[in-house]
């Protein structure tokens, strides 16, 4: 219990400190979005229209001090006030909306990749040194080398533009009424196939790449050593001795993919204009749209925290040595 609340305290103050960088970051971008926004519609507003428009956005002109406990407040009490771009959507809606489309994107492409990547990584590991373990971590090194941006392009254009086989954006078909039924939901896999892939390629490598390496440094200890002296099968010894003690820095970069799950990934989304929450980020930021901003990063980081200290947790039940540490 000691160990849990030292932690609980450490992220608070984490917490905390990336709540502060988040309030000041989004303040040292040039331009002032709310003239941003009705300059750019050719509309023109007297001085005191337009000092009503910033408080209903929640731009006060006080001091700095004054802004920074006003939006701590508001964060604590779920007002992350309303959008510019989306205006008069508040940011929570905004958000909602596209943490739907986030979650079932990018949650079901880091499973997928964290169960592959680990298999390979232990059957690489196991059978080191043959062609099977060459494929797979020359394979896994260049998935992980290529920026994200590059793999999204190639598989848009050879699936998409050349072949035709899938759509080249949107989450489903425009035509279609969003509704719970066969025809929406087939439509809406249908389109995620190439997103799918292209995120399932670039996570694979780094689960593949670790969990090989971890398996690898295992293999010599004494305990395998001796489970294979007690003629113990081949399988068993990998999976109960080895992969099970190998797993446990995959776990903290599961952790690490899982706090990107609720960031969404901004290339690959911005790519297939898929309406999940990278692509709201992106919009946000060409706005100036400091609202979601804001609550896009903080949803990002309360995740991220969150997910470590669930690692920690984790560490504990998987390795009893921690126990008594």
């Amino acid at each position: 219990m000691a160990f849990l609340l030292r932690r609980l305290v450490f992220y608070m103050a984490a917490f905390i400190a990336a709540a502060t960088i988040n309030f000041f970051l989004p303040r040292l971008m040039p331009g002032d979005p709310v003239q941003i926004m009705f300059s750019s519609a050719g509309t023109e507003l007297p001085p005191e229209s337009l000092q009503a428009l910033k408080l209903t956005f929640g731009f006060v002109d006080g001091p700095l001090w004054q802004q920074y406990l006003t939006y701590l407040g508001s964060i604590f009490t779920g007002d992350l006030g309303r959008s510019i771009k989306y205006f008069p959507l508040p940011v929570t809606s905004v958000l909602g909306h596209a943490l739907i489309w986030t979650v079932s994107l990018m949650g079901t492409a880091t499973i997928i990749s964290f169960a592959l990547g680990t298999l390979l990584g232990i059957a690489a590991a196991w059978r080191r040194g043959s062609r099977f373990d060459v494929v797979v971590s020359v394979g896994a090194i260049f998935a992980t080398s290529v920026p994200a941006v590059v793999t999204s392009l190639i598989v848009l254009f050879i699936f998409g533009f050349t072949l035709g086989w899938f759509p080249n954006g949107y989450a489903a078909d425009p035509s279609l009424d969003p509704a719970f039924s066969l025809q929406y939901l087939g439509s809406v896999a249908y389109h995620g196939i190439l997103p799918m892939v292209t995120l399932c390629t670039v996570l694979i490598g780094g689960f593949t790449v670790t969990m090989r390496n971890n398996m690898i440094n295992l293999l010599g200890e004494d305990y395998i050593v001796m489970a294979r002296a007690k003629g113990l099968s081949d399988r068993h010894v990998m999976l109960w001795y080895a992969a099970r003690n190998a797993l446990l820095p995959t776990v903290s970069s599961l952790a690490i993919a899982i706090g990107t799950i609720l960031g969404g990934s901004l290339v690959t989304e911005v790519v297939y204009n898929y309406p999940g929450l990278g692509n709201i980020l992106y919009q946000a930021i060409l706005a100036r749209d400091y609202p979601v901003i804001q609550g896009q990063l903080l949803i990002m980081t309360a995740t991220m925290l969150i997910a470590n200290f669930i690692v920690d947790v984790s560490y504990i039940l998987l390795d009893p040595r921690l126990k008594g540490a």
